[in-house]
């Protein structure tokens, strides 16, 4: 089969959307009422899905069909200014956030500014997708970086790579605070 561009595209959005809701490929054919092997061949681009199993599909997911579609067919951004960037800020802790690297579902890596001021702490209880690797660059500052019962002290330079699994949290224990690049790989 010649699978077009799009095709492809599509194929691989569908398989990060699982993916993103840590769903195997079982829970979706029970969502969705189509069968293991025909999702499996969607999601690997050796069949198509029809309209009315895209359609099960956006509902499972919670996108009309025209949202998944204009992801698909629209050319990703490669670049992606400063003053474009996504940057949220917690006002509570001192944490900025700011996307850095342009979003496409073909790409399984995303790149993260992070800020945190002075004494912050972050902590969470589990994380977002279990087993998203990341890798922590220190750009200034120190960073106590702890994961269930590890402990990382980062400095300006170091670069910590791990897989996530159970408990964190982020500490920014010096006057300095503590500015970090994090990379986000999906599985």
């Amino acid at each position: 089969m010649d699978v077009n561009a799009t095709e492809k595209r599509l194929a691989q959005r569908l398989c990060d959307l699982r993916r993103e809701k840590s769903w195997s490929l079982e829970t979706l054919a029970e969502l969705t009422g189509i069968s293991r092997a025909s999702l499996s061949r969607i999601e690997r681009a050796e069949s198509s899905p029809t309209a009315t199993l895209l359609n099960r599909l956006c509902n499972a997911y919670g996108l009309t069909m025209s949202r998944l579609l204009s992801d698909v067919e629209r050319d990703g951004i490669q670049l992606l200014r400063p003053e474009s960037q996504s940057l949220w800020r917690d006002a509570q802790n001192g944490y900025q956030r700011r996307s850095v690297s342009p979003t496409a579902a073909a790409f399984h890596a995303e790149l993260v500014e992070a800020r945190l001021d002075a004494g912050a702490r972050i902590d969470y209880d589990i994380p977002p997708l279990a087993g998203l690797e990341q890798h922590i660059w220190m750009l200034g500052g120190v960073l106590e970086f702890a994961m269930d019962d590890r402990q990382w002290r980062l400095e300006q330079g170091d670069c910590l790579r791990f897989h996530l699994f159970g408990r964190t949290s982020f500490h920014a224990t010096e006057a300095a605070g503590a500015h970090y690049a994090l990379v986000v790989a999906r599985p």
